[in-house]
């Protein structure tokens, strides 16, 4: 095979993977839409037939909001919680978590920044996260009803754990006791939730549990290229639906072994998990609502609760920064959500060993120059091999330019002519090709690690550079149009390309690839012009260890 169109179908295809990479996040493919008229047997859990026979009458249970609740003697509190980690605020307008603000993220990158605040403080209600109903859909609720509560003030730090019980008068003669726990050294929240019927009549319903989300931050970095919506693991399968696919297609349905469904950004995560109940299956519909709220309902399947009797139903909430290690301690496979698309196997041992570098430097971008250097080290043998394969074609060049002028007429004796060549020499003309495919993996991953690790996020580096998650400027007295800052790192990268490129034999005399290759610093600068600097700094890094590899192939005349 020509080792040109080897040599130009790498390079095209790295530049096709990018791209793809860049502009088409990998992603679950979008759930079919929910049939039109389903049945209990297909998933649909609506109480509208018994769940099992009893042989009691059996009424239909009164949905929250639909028939006049009881007058509340008093307006609704809001109850501070206090923990190590975060700081919410939960009303007894619905039992729901009206705030809730971590304590060790900002906003931006400012100082002065308040904390990062993942609930909307203009909603109210069942339009906040954890709304409980039961017998009837949220979205028919006419009004969320007022909980009473012990406390209006709880904290953690003394025992590691705090509980807060709320109590509801609610039509229909049923009583719901809301009790959730708060811990002090991770962003689990419990909910334990009971549904007492007080009432003379057998009554049957679902339990239904609202997630609303929005983006958490208008930071445009935090989801220039990656993943910003409702996620879903059902059936051991992660669903990521894009908020503009339901704006578009309208509400979508999901049925199955839910695990845990979710509102999630690049860096942060509210989701909840349903503690099931033997082989019982759960449903998820999601909606969207408004330009960029997403209407998010995990419900159960139906249950009777006969006179004078009870129900629980178990949540497990987690609301608090996407990073691996937390979201694997909380369990229910949370971690999951840590998305690194088809790479994952080669992207989690790297963000292990990034954090591990951290542990000793304290400066995650001295981390990445170090992994970077491991990664340079561990593949050495091969790149050599690689590098010395395309110095060897080099020297070829003349030879296999008169053997093409000597058989241009004659296509299979050129091919048997160049063979021959290959094999005297002892030449793979595939040699410096192949380090590259093997590389290929690893790259995709550090760039999706890169680009998406909370780790990196406000993680200062050195000088000018005080965000390796955001793009890096350099102020030089005035704003230049469209950048602000100067990119000087950015440049210095495509520089280091340029010359890398430079040291680097061709492995085709074909002037036209020779200038294509010249191009590629130029386009590599321009795209990477706001890219994190975390993924700038680990490209310099790479091509300045390139180049010392490349200049002691060069300098061996062997």
């Amino acid at each position: 095979m020509d080792s040109k169109n080897a040599f130009l179908a790498i390079v095209l295809s790295m530049a096709v993977l990018f791209g793809y990479q860049l502009l088409f996040p990998p992603q679950q493919a979008p759930p079919s839409p929910p049939e039109q008229q389903p049945t209990a047997q297909n998933g649909d859990l609506r109480p509208s037939a018994p769940a099992a026979p009893y042989t009691a009458e059996i009424a239909a249970g009164q949905p929250f909001g639909q028939a006049a609740a009881p007058e509340p003697e008093r307006p609704a509190r809001d109850i501070q919680v206090s923990t190590a980690l975060y700081s919410a605020v939960v009303s007894e307008e619905g039992g729901t978590i009206k705030s809730f603000r971590l304590n060790e993220y900002r906003q931006e990158l400012d100082v002065d920044s308040p904390p990062m605040e993942l609930v909307s403080g203009d909603d109210r209600g069942k339009a906040l996260p954890l709304f409980f109903s039961w017998g009837a859909d949220p979205a028919t609720v006419a009004a969320a009803p007022i909980y009473e509560a012990a406390l209006t003030r709880i904290t953690t730090r003394q025992d590691g754990r705090a509980a807060l019980t709320m109590t509801g008068r609610l039509p229909g003669d049923l009583t719901v006791i809301r009790t959730m726990t708060f811990n002090d050294d991770s962003y689990l929240v419990e909910l334990v939730v009971e549904v007492v019927n007080n009432s003379d009549t057998a009554l049957q319903g679902a339990p239904y549990l609202s997630l609303p989300g929005r983006p958490f931050s208008t930071d445009a970095q935090d989801t220039r290229f990656l993943f910003n919506g409702p996620a879903v693991l059902v059936d051991d399968t992660l669903e990521e639906i894009k908020v503009k696919d339901l704006q578009e297609d309208g509400p979508v349905t999901l049925r199955g072994d839910v695990t845990w469904t979710a509102y999630e950004d690049t860096y942060f995560i509210m989701a909840v998990a349903p503690e099931k109940e033997g082989a019982s299956s759960h449903s998820v519909r999601l909606a969207a609502a408004g330009a960029d709220r997403v209407e998010n309902v995990l419900f159960g399947p139906a249950d009777v609760i006969t006179p004078g009797a009870s129900h629980q139903y178990r949540y497990t909430a987690y609301i608090g920064p996407k990073k691996m290690a937390g979201l694997k301690a909380a369990g229910h496979e949370f971690d999951r959500a840590v998305n690194f698309g088809w790479f994952g196997f080669v992207a989690k041992p790297v963000l292990v060993l990034l954090n591990l570098i951290y542990k000793y430097f304290h400066n995650y971008g001295v981390a990445i120059i170090l992994v970077t250097v491991l990664i340079k080290l561990f593949f050495w043998p091969i790149t050599q091999k690689g590098m010395k394969s395309m110095k060897n074609m080099q020297k070829l060049q003349p030879k296999l330019a008169k053997i093409r002028e000597k058989y241009k007429g004659d296509k299979e004796r050129l091919a048997q002519e160049q063979m021959k060549m290959y094999q005297t020499n002892k030449i793979n003309p595939l040699g410096g090709c192949l380090p590259m495919v093997i590389q290929i993996p690893v790259f995709f991953a550090l760039y999706r690690v890169l680009m998406q690790a909370i780790e990196l996020r406000h993680a200062p580096f050195i000088l000018w550079i005080d965000d390796l998650s955001a793009p890096e400027r350099l102020s030089i007295g005035f704003e230049l149009p469209y950048l602000g800052g100067f990119p000087l790192l950015t440049v210095l990268m495509g520089a280091s390309m340029f010359f890398q490129q430079k040291m680097t034999p061709m492995p085709s005399a074909n002037p036209e690839m020779a200038k294509m290759m010249m191009f590629m610093p130029v386009i590599f600068t321009f795209i990477f012009i706001n890219f994190a600097s975390g993924l700038v700094l680990y490209f310099f890094v790479n091509n300045f260890l390139q180049m010392a590899q490349q200049y002691y192939v060069n300098k061996d005349r062997a």
